[in-house]
């Protein structure tokens, strides 16, 4: 089995992964707080760990991914007052679409998808040995953590204690021994229509709390990968980590892995920034393969630019891809094809580097393409089945007999020079789906990436 190397936020290196079980990986992901439809930058995170999920079961390893959803939050009850709908309603249906939306993605599901709203319980619980160890205390129906009893606060997001900031706002400011200081449990208000009981009164977990008990609960601590967002590095998972730590006394995570945001011009995807595209709209436009391959085109770590030339070459990727499966055939792939195969599972294996393996891809069918006759596809869809892309392999249903003839009409058409009816044919064949090139053989269509 290859050596697996991620980069580790914590240290600030490259680690080997090593799995606290032999031969098992368990992959902790946050996943989104459902107040809104979610946005494709909220897919990024779900498209990475999915297929390093794949990619190290293609490894020999037994892969187990854990994606929350957050549905307990101070977003869904603004978001939920101002729609005027109860936050239970609104968060069960906000999570409806984000299960609907990720779905399209054609990557299955995690393991587990925990809903905050059913784990109050280990919730309380991990409070509550918090507050016996002396690193968590109540004050006014609230529990806060103790930031200055753990020493080694700051070490995951490389933070000194001068640059925290909760991102609490005011809120219980006056009940906290220490600005630093950051909410565990919540007293119920009166503009909030959701409560649990505990012991220190009824109200409602904190936002970091909730995935710090749910991986405990689905994972165990050590767990080998804690990953999300770069957004997330501080406070969330600076927080999760020292929760963990004080609580129990060895690490939440074996290794942090932070994904790179979505940008439009010189600014990260957002809702606060309010240039979101919602991930629905994103596959309705451009199609599930080609935003998959978008997502790929970039190393994970990395900031990805959302923009309609990454777009559009992701969708000439997916036809170059389709192209050459027209050219191959079932069977055994020539076995000195077999180095650029295994180039592409080495780049996966050095710190999941999908754009070089990618990369090795088209290596691959460039060097393919060059030999006489079809070859067998086998090491191709080796590749393309961990990248859940596979399905670009299989053989095209042809277009109707009525497009056709629309080609044919149109090929006419340029004949007489009336281009204007050329254009106008052209386009309602793409409109149904299909593109009419133009090769020495005449018009061939081939379906729109």
């Amino acid at each position: 089995m290859r050596t697996i190397s991620l980069h580790d936020s914590r240290s600030g290196q490259v680690v080997e992964l090593r799995p606290r079980d032999p031969g098992k990986v368990g992959i902790y992901a946050c996943g989104p707080t459902v107040y809104s439809r979610i946005h494709v930058g909220n897919a990024r995170p779900f498209v990475v760990f999915s297929l390093l999920k794949r990619f190290l079961e293609h490894e020999g390893l037994e892969a187990v991914l854990v994606a929350n959803v957050t549905d307990i939050n101070d977003k869904i009850y603004t978001a939920a007052r101002a729609a005027g709908v109860p936050s239970e309603e609104l968060a069960r249906d906000m999570t409806a679409h984000y299960i609907a939306d990720t779905e399209r993605l054609g990557l299955g599901r995690p393991d587990h998808e925990p809903l905050a709203s059913e784990y109050v319980e280990p919730i309380v619980a991990l409070i509550g040995d918090l507050v016996d160890g002396d690193h968590a205390y109540a004050a006014g129906g609230d529990v806060y953590f103790r930031v200055r009893s753990l020493p080694s606060y700051g070490e995951l997001s490389h933070r000194t204690v001068d640059q925290m900031d909760q991102g609490e706002g005011v809120e219980g400011a006056d009940r906290k021994e220490d600005p630093l200081d950051f909410a565990l449990w919540k007293g119920e208000k009166a503009d909030e229509d959701a409560s649990w009981e505990s012991p220190w009164g009824r109200g409602r977990p904190g936002w970091h709390i909730e995935c710090s008990a749910m991986a405990e609960e689905l994972l165990g601590v050590e767990l080998d990968i804690h990953g999300g967002g770069a957004d997330l590095l501080f406070p969330h998972h600076e927080n999760e980590a020292a929760q963990t730590l004080a609580a129990r006394g060895k690490p939440l995570a074996r290794v942090w892995m932070h994904n790179g945001m979505l940008q439009l011009a010189d600014e990260k995807m957002s809702k606060s920034e309010g240039n979101i595209r919602g991930l629905s709209d994103a596959l309705d436009e451009v199609g599930r393969d080609a935003l998959l391959l978008y997502f790929i085109g970039g190393h994970y770590r990395q900031p990805i630019a959302y923009t309609r030339e990454r777009l559009d070459a992701a969708a000439a990727s997916v036809r170059r891809i389709r192209d050459a499966a027209r050219r191959l055939k079932p069977g055994e792939s020539p076995e000195d094809l077999a180095p650029l195969r295994d180039a592409f599972f080495d780049a996966l294996a050095d710190d999941f580097n999908t754009a070089e393996a990618l990369a090795r891809v088209f290596d691959w069918i460039r060097e393919a393409n060059r030999r006489e006759g079809p070859v067998g596809d086998a090491q191709l869809r080796e590749m393309l089945e961990v990248l859940a892309l596979d399905n670009l392999l299989e053989a095209d249903e042809g277009p109707p007999e009525e497009l056709i003839e629309l080609a044919r009409r149109r090929t006419e058409a340029r004949a007489a020079k009336d281009f204007a009816e050329a254009d106008r044919l052209r386009d309602e064949v793409r409109a149904a789906g299909w593109e009419i090139r133009d090769g020495p053989s005449g018009p061939e269509l081939v379906p729109v990436a």
